[in-house]
């Protein structure tokens, strides 16, 4: 058989490809040093912190970190403003967030973890490990009156993978769009964020079990708390408390040092203080639904898998440089490179519509229409945020990560979000 030029081509190619895949999955987050990365252009990063700048000067934020890497490589980590204006307290690099509904990708992967060991399987019903969800109901009527209502048996039983893509037809109480849902869930005491109270989250999780449903299981995208009920199928399956699961295979195997539900004193001394703008100035937000002293004091006993998790911007990059190593990070595999295929495909059809995004297995997902938008990412950048004004994306065909965290409630202008994402992916080549 005659060998040609183009085979020998083609295997030499290969043997490269091979060799950048196996750098990337070996590769740890570590600085970028004293030379320049190829493919991302240091101008623009430059821009990037100009903008960030004027986004603390024109006061639309009271204090921010920033994080960029680029192929495993910290091209951009800084700290602006304050992380409590009425102390004067500067930011840090180090600055703890409560990352919120970032907690969700967390929370995910920990339940395929369980998968990969063929303990759970994503199309197993709920209710064969929680029989409080058996014999689901749709909601039918509604009283604002005197909030009674009627219901009719849903078309099938609730599945885990319904659960981890917000098509369960569960809702999330008091930031539900739904007012009769909000009005139900609060008349059931429902905890949904951040309790100082002794609650558990077996004992929400089963009053949650017997309420109605927005919809049918499968056939509707409605935010809910699925991800909460995650957390006590982990407690479940793995015989473990949540937070022993979380730590044991995830956190300290990644080395997410700072990274939990609740603060020792000195992580408590870093996290950031949520603030909210009144007539031009920031202020501590006050206690409402929530408490935002949550991770540092109280009881101590909730852990939401949906929203209840603090951390900083190095340990969410460590978490999310896993993925884009193929489930592999400081030695540690995690995750199956198939496995995160599966978690990065669209799993809700065309529930979200054309809107140029896909959802996975808790995790948004840039589609093609998103790609042609622009300034989002490569296709099959997966990102999420926080309810306290966190943000991430990861885009594998770039091998880029960005990250911009913030603790504000409520309108302040800001515009750093969108800018950032842009001006990142406007720096790469």
């Amino acid at each position: 058989m005659k060998l040609t030029t183009s085979f020998f081509v083609k295997a030499f190619a290969l043997v490269l490809i091979s060799t950048q895949v196996f750098s990337q999955i070996a590769s740890e987050i570590s600085p970028i040093g004293k030379q320049p990365l190829p493919g991302i252009s240091q101008e623009r990063i430059d821009r990037i912190d100009q903008m960030l700048d004027e986004t603390i000067s024109s006061n639309q934020v009271p204090g921010l970190v920033a994080m960029i890497v680029k192929d495993g490589k910290i091209v951009y980590h800084e700290a602006k403003g304050f992380a409590n204006v009425s102390d004067q307290n500067m930011m840090a690099k180090d600055q703890i967030f409560r990352i919120a509904s970032q907690s969700k990708a967390i929370t995910s992967t920990a339940v395929m973890m369980l998968w990969e060991e063929g303990k759970i399987g994503l199309d197993d019903p709920i209710s064969r490990y929680i029989p409080e969800f058996a014999n689901p109901q749709v909601l039918t009527r509604f009283s604002y009156g005197d909030t009674s209502y009627s219901t009719r048996p849903a078309s099938r039983e609730i599945r885990i993978r319904d659960l981890l893509t917000h098509t369960s037809g569960l809702g999330y109480g008091m930031i539900d769009g739904n007012e009769q849902m909000k009005m139900i869930y609060n008349k059931a005491g429902i905890v949904e964020l951040f309790t100082t109270e002794p609650v558990k989250i077996s004992d929400n999780i089963k009053k949650l079990a017997k309420l109605p449903l927005h919809h049918d299981p499968g056939s509707k995208y409605t935010y809910s708390l699925g991800l909460d009920v995650m957390g006590y199928l982990i407690e479940i399956v793995s015989g473990m408390p949540f937070d022993e699961f979380l730590k044991t295979r995830i956190f300290d195997p990644l080395g997410m040092k700072d990274t939990g539900f609740y603060l020792n004193d000195s992580q408590g001394n870093r996290l950031v203080t949520v603030q909210r703008k009144v007539n031009g100035e920031w202020e501590s937000y006050p206690v409402t639904f929530y408490d935002p002293d949550y991770p540092k004091t109280g009881a101590k006993t909730f852990f939401s898998g949906g929203a209840g998790l603090s951390s900083t911007a190095l340990d969410y990059a460590k978490f999310l440089q896993m993925y884009l190593n193929g489930g592999t990070y400081n030695g540690a595999k995690i995750l199956s490179s198939t496995t995160i295929k599966t978690i990065m495909s669209n799993q809700v059809g065309d529930l979200l519509g054309d809107g140029g995004k896909d959802y996975g297995l808790a995790f948004g997902l840039v589609d093609e229409n998103g790609v042609a938008k622009g300034g989002i990412g490569s296709l099959g950048t997966f990102d999420w945020g926080g309810y306290f004004n966190t943000q991430y994306f990861a885009d594998p065909v770039t091998n880029t990560i960005g990250i911009l965290m913030k603790q504000t409630q409520g309108g302040t202008g800001d515009q750093s979000g969108w800018k950032f994402r842009q001006m990142v992916f406007s720096a790469i080549d």
